[in-house]
């Protein structure tokens, strides 16, 4: 029964609108009080949640993702792209998921993506007819490959919970991620081509083409140096994180559109969220402490494979569960919660852990564009100052396409690891 109550009372203290790293760090607290353990092991999993190298690449990856949105090289991304396919059927759609693939290969973030290409896109988007429901859920949607396509901050943080590679998981985001910006792209086409207000752009002259393109060039040079730095194995994703925040600095100093006040405020952004995200992390490490001793992944692990004797119909409980909880808890928590919990019986039932990761995180996406807490949904709303309610009715049909997708991954594993296990090697 242990079990049972651990978790009623942390779904009860989340219901308060407790804060997610009080409530998983407090019952964590109490959990090993009542076992009798000595409180000197709660500050040192505390210090040992934040004493890690890979988790640099968060903050760094962050800074970089802040100084990039108040220097504005979003516009001349999307301006380059918006050259070559804009006077295309659907054109300006095209040209924002492709916006949002190539800004996600910079920032890691999907709130930076969303705000980024969202505060160009949108505008533009409306007034070339685009119905206004469709322009904010592509945006909203568009935005969350930010967490999937590398270098991704979930990822990042499953590989540490999971002690998977990051670089392989980074790898594995890449097939997935590409086919939601292709899917997203082919309804956005689709949508325009039956739609009676849609007005096609004239074609821009290749004078203009490659003025624009020069433009741009720098922020996609960006992109290739952080991923290719990676994969190259030239250095880890902290070090990255690092090249690409000093190479984000000096391309929007050079370029006259940073300054100490914008840099200050990119700073003490990124402060804020990184305090928010390290107080989760550690908050699920004194957690997770306390339910291993309490045998809580074990029981579930246990009770899920003795009722579940497939993997396919364990994976679908799973994305029914983590679908419901989407609802409810930000990308981070889902994640920080879900992943000690499931992850033995993911082991025990022979599931990659790396494809694991793969569909969890298009869960999350999923769960970054449905109301009523979805992050993205309201950092659209904000950037268009539009209701809540057309947002979430724009984001729909791409929430449809994302869990398609998740779907897709199970009938079709080599989405996600044919990249990583063949392409790779």
């Amino acid at each position: 029964m242990e079990p049972l109550f651990i978790l009623i009372a942390l779904l009860a203290l989340l219901v308060l609108r407790t804060p997610v790293a009080f409530a998983l760090g407090g019952l964590g607290i109490i959990l090993l009080a009542l076992k009798g353990l000595p409180m000197v092991g709660v500050p040192q999993r505390l210090y040992g949640a934040m004493d890690s190298f890979e988790l640099l690449a968060v903050p760094m990856f962050l800074l970089m993702s802040n100084v990039l949105l108040r220097g504005g090289v979003g516009k001349d991304l999307f301006a380059g792209v918006q050259s070559w396919v804009g006077h295309l059927p659907g054109g300006l759609g095209v040209a924002t998921i492709l916006s949002c693939t190539l800004f996600s290969a910079i920032s890691g973030s999907s709130v930076a993506t969303a705000a980024t290409i969202g505060t160009i896109a949108i505008p533009e988007m409306i007034k070339r007819g685009y119905d206004r429901k469709f322009v904010f859920g592509m945006l909203a949607a568009g935005g969350t490959l930010g967490i999937l396509i590398p270098p991704s901050i979930p990822l990042i943080i499953y590989g540490i919970v999971s002690e998977s590679s990051i670089k392989t998981l980074f790898l594995a985001g890449v097939g997935p991620g590409l086919f939601l910006a292709t899917a997203f792209i082919i309804y956005g086409v689709l949508f325009s081509r039956f739609s009676s207000q849609y007005q096609a752009m004239p074609k821009v002259d290749w004078p203009e083409r490659i003025q624009a393109s020069l433009k741009a060039l720098p922020t996609v040079l960006l992109a290739v140096c952080i991923i290719g730095s990676i994969y190259a194995g030239i250095a880890t994703p902290s070090e990255s994180a690092g090249l690409g925040f000093v190479l984000a600095l000096l391309m929007t100093f050079a370029m006259g559109r940073m300054n100490w006040t914008l840099l200050k405020e990119s700073v003490e952004n990124t402060l804020k969220t990184t305090v928010m995200v390290m107080l989760i992390v550690a908050g699920a490490k004194v957690f997770s402490y306390a339910i291993t001793l309490y045998m809580l992944p074990q029981t579930i692990s246990m009770i899920l494979t003795q009722n579940i004797s497939t993997p396919g119909l364990f994976i679908l409980a799973v994305g029914l569960v983590l679908f419901l909880i989407g609802f409810f808890l930000e990308s981070l928590s889902m994640l920080l919660i879900m992943v000690p919990v499931l992850l033995p019986a993911v082991l025990n039932m022979n599931i990659d852990p790396i494809w694991f990761g793969i569909f969890f995180v298009v869960l999350i996406e999923t769960a970054l564009i449905t109301p009523p807490v979805g992050m993205n949904l309201f950092i659209i709303q904000g950037v268009a100052k539009a209701s809540l309610a057309d947002v979430s009715k724009g984001a729909l049909p791409f929430a449809i396409i994302m869990l398609l997708t998740a779907i897709l991954l199970w009938f079709w594993p080599d989405l996600a690891l044919y990249v990583p296990y063949h392409l790779a090697r």
